[in-house]
């Protein structure tokens, strides 16, 4: 069974709220065991736990937060423990444009730092709304599409858990799934 844990930090509690719907969309996938931990609460034992992880952060000046920031630079026991397993990220800010990609990216690059294997989403959740780079917000997500973004991210990283993971080759993520 694949372990996903869902990482975030929260502010104003619109990446707690893509949080949920990441870890929603983790589950949805049979034999997934997903948890959900805010940044205050997560430990090293939690990434030496998950097979994959999505990580969100609000924007904070186009950088994650600190406390996310702090977080991973605390996390010097685990180099090269930890490496080979999924990652992928989703952020929030206060307005398109905030930076929200640029957190994204940020996450990634601390991923891959510490060996994870990251990935893009190619396919689009509705009309011009796409999380190449992870799942990405201005505020909580509210309407379907903004929901469905997060929950495609949660979705796509317990796939290829199941695949890499758990040798289940038939949930491997097919091209442009939306449009299917």
């Amino acid at each position: 069974m694949g372990k996903i844990l869902v990482l975030f930090d929260s502010q104003s509690q619109s990446t707690r709220k893509i949080a949920a719907l990441v870890a929603q969309g983790a589950a949805a996938v049979e034999g997934m065991e997903v948890r959900l931990k805010g940044i205050d609460e997560a430990r090293s034992e939690d990434l030496a736990w998950c097979d994959g992880i999505a990580v969100g952060s609000p924007t904070h000046m186009g950088g994650m937060s600190w406390k996310m920031k702090q977080f991973w630079d605390g996390q010097t026991d685990l180099w090269g423990k930890i490496d080979g397993k999924i990652g992928c990220a989703f952020s929030s800010s206060g307005g398109w444009g905030g930076g929200n990609e640029l957190v994204c990216l940020s996450i990634l690059i601390t991923l891959i730092n510490f060996g994870f294997l990251v990935f893009g989403v190619t396919d689009y959740v509705g009309k011009q709304f796409t999380l190449h780079y992870g799942a990405v917000q201005a505020g909580e997500p509210r309407t379907e599409t903004e929901q469905a973004s997060p929950m495609r991210l949660g979705k796509r990283l317990a796939q290829w858990v199941a695949v890499q993971v758990d040798g289940r080759k038939d949930l491997a993520p097919g091209p442009m799934e939306s449009r299917a």
